[in-house]
């Protein structure tokens, strides 16, 4: 395993009309924890393989790269910008004995390269994942999926979406397979098979 603690900012210009906080050039997103039935759906509806990558843009307390690698059998990266969040998610992986099997990086999911990810779970806010869309777009390779928790990637078309009764509320899982709910990308190979 490796930590990999960075100092990097994450600037998109104005926030004005992305109701998002900027803290000295970080974006702050507000953590929620995924419940974990909700985990578990979105690893299975994505359908994560043994041996398979699943990478975390904001990892929070760390409960989704543990489950796919516990559950799943998968390799796991996590993202988190938070220093408590990054420790705690490093105490958990210590405590359950997978530290072997997941990687972890304090810093900007931005600055990340996604081009060996064969699953992206997120559970952002439908604002960032406007912002992160074209990053998606430019990295992810064919075959990967991206799996969203309650907030769904503007301009894509999902291949699947559920809803999960947790606790107290319903929770709504989008999947994304690329290429085929990226329009654009769509749109080009066609024109390339032309």
């Amino acid at each position: 395993m490796f930590y990999m603690d960075t100092q990097v900012r994450f600037m998109f210009g104005s926030t004005q009309s992305s109701g998002l906080t900027l803290s000295s050039g970080r974006l702050i997103v507000p953590f929620v924890a995924t419940p974990d039935v909700v985990v578990q759906r979105m690893l299975t509806l994505a359908e994560v393989r043994p041996g398979e990558s699943v990478y975390d843009l904001g990892a929070g307390d760390g409960r989704i790269i543990s489950s796919a690698v516990r559950n799943f059998g998968a390799k796991a990266l996590g993202v988190e910008l938070n220093p408590s969040r990054y420790q705690s998610i490093i105490e958990r992986l210590r405590s359950e004995r997978i530290e072997d099997a997941v990687n972890v990086i304090r810093g900007d999911f931005n600055d990340v390269s996604l081009a060996e990810a064969d699953v992206v779970t997120l559970y952002l806010l439908t604002s960032v994942n406007d912002l992160i869309k074209p990053k998606l777009e430019r990295e992810m390779k064919i075959g990967s999926r991206v799996v969203s928790h309650d907030f769904p990637i503007r301009g894509w078309m999902p291949t699947s979406t559920e809803t999960v009764r947790g606790r107290y509320n319903s929770h709504e899982i989008y999947l994304y397979k690329v290429p085929f709910s990226i329009s654009s990308r769509v749109s080009n190979r066609k024109a390339e098979s032309l």
